[in-house]
């Protein structure tokens, strides 16, 4: 049973249809990188307002987590 959109196919006007669409990729490209900058910027906006910078002069005391510091056990091989 034949469709509308497989009778009222031209295949002329289909291979200019064709290249036009090529052409418009171009500007639905661009229109998604334009798109990726906003929201890339959106996100740096957002966590640069809330970020609070830290600086540490020589001599101030730092919490240092003890389980970075120490080397881990040797599970079951280890020696009593």
């Amino acid at each position: 049973m034949p469709t509308y959109r497989t009778t009222a196919v031209d295949a002329v006007h289909n291979h200019e249809e064709l290249w036009l669409t090529l052409d418009l990729l171009e500007e639905r490209h661009e229109r998604a990188t334009i798109r990726e900058a906003k929201a890339k910027s959106q996100m740096t906006k957002y966590y640069n307002a809330r970020v609070r910078g830290v600086t540490f002069r020589p001599g101030d005391f730092v919490y240092r987590s003890n389980d970075a510091s120490h080397a881990v056990a040797g599970g079951k091989l280890r020696p009593k």
